[in-house]
């Protein structure tokens, strides 16, 4: 039986005293000023077992030590072009808020293409927006709802996944191991819409492998799931592909879908160029007038054994089954149509 949640905390605070100095400044870039919070956050995603989720914190802030985590948000990818075009391949932007005060991320599951840059970058980019969220979007969402809002909602629209997503299960499972180990408990629900036949075969079969408090988290709504979001948020606040009457968003999904300051994936809305103008102002640097030599930020991503990883390998083993079966199911069309001897 674990201790009861008051006791954990003051066991963890106790412990997370003790750690060196570097550790503690880095720690304070993680809470900002809401450090039983913080706690709560990874002592759930350790099911309050307090020395797992005291290691679990401990990796997690030599992790950003080693890896010059803290001073991310100085390195913006220049120049503004070619970050065009990690924008236009990796389709996440802020949409607005619930009437509760929480972010609500927009996220281009199915049109992502990852396709304009290395890895190196599009994980420089991903771990920006955290940052850029967990020490500016959800501090200011605090003070101005006047109560503590440290966690956001998530909307990932699945219209146009295809069987070609298999080329990014390595990228997919690199995100998706950096939130699970270094931002755990930031996302109180994740909407999944416009949900196509592949994301459902896949679906029945990881669902199982998800823990109960994974589980309670995904909500996969009908459509674009217009309707069920506006329960939670008001219109202007819904991502621009949930918007429309019908059951998929098309190709309007994009980047390149209506104005700027309807399609949150666009470098031109205001989150994105909000965003990519507080990196410029903390590196000091102007956007450069010749051509740049590019250099992304090799972050390290310990590979554990950690649900998000067991969850990549099976999705990508049902999608290899069903690339197996779509070609298989193309062989035998043609045998159809060959002429009879």
């Amino acid at each position: 039986m674990g201790l009861p949640p008051h006791e954990a905390i003051n066991q963890f605070k106790e412990l997370m005293d003790q750690v060196d100095e570097p550790l503690k400044r880095t720690f304070k870039n993680v809470h900002q000023g809401y450090v039983v919070e913080t706690l709560e956050r990874f002592l759930k995603a350790r099911e309050g077992n307090v020395t797992k989720a005291h290691k679990m914190l401990v990796d997690s802030l030599q992790w950003r030590l080693q890896n010059g985590i803290d001073d991310i948000l100085a390195k913006p990818i220049i120049p503004a072009n070619f970050y065009r075009g990690v924008r236009d391949s990796q389709l996440i932007g802020l949409s607005g808020y619930t009437r509760e005060g929480l972010p609500v991320f927009a996220i281009g599951a199915g049109l992502s293409t990852f396709d304009k840059a290395s890895i190196h970058y599009y994980v420089q980019s991903h771990i920006q927006i955290n940052e850029y969220r967990d020490r500016v979007i959800l501090p200011a969402a605090t003070k101005k709802n006047g109560k503590y809002i440290g966690k956001c909602v998530k909307v990932l629209d699945m219209s146009g996944l295809k069987l070609s997503a298999l080329n990014q299960i390595k990228l997919l499972t690199t995100i998706s191991t950096v939130d699970d180990l270094n931002y755990p408990e930031k996302t109180i629900t994740y909407y999944i819409v416009n949900v196509p036949y592949i994301f459902s075969a896949c679906w029945k079969v990881v669902k199982p492998l998800l823990q109960e408090r994974t589980k309670l988290k995904i909500r996969v709504l009908q459509g674009g799931g217009r309707d069920e979001l506006l329960k939670i948020m008001d219109y202007p606040s819904l991502p621009h592909f949930c918007r429309r009457d019908g059951s998929g968003s098309g190709s309007g999904s994009g980047s390149g879908a209506g104005n700027s300051n309807d399609n949150c994936y666009s470098l031109d809305h205001p989150f994105h160029q909000e965003l990519y103008n507080y990196m410029k102002e903390l590196s000091g640097i102007d956007e450069p007038k010749e051509p740049t030599k590019q250099g992304s930020i090799h972050v390290e991503v310990p590979m554990g054994d950690h649900e998000g990883v067991e969850l990549h390998r099976t999705l990508e083993s049902e999608l290899m089954k069903l690339r197996t079966r779509k070609s298989l199911s193309g062989s035998l069309e043609k045998v159809k149509d060959l002429p009879a001897l």
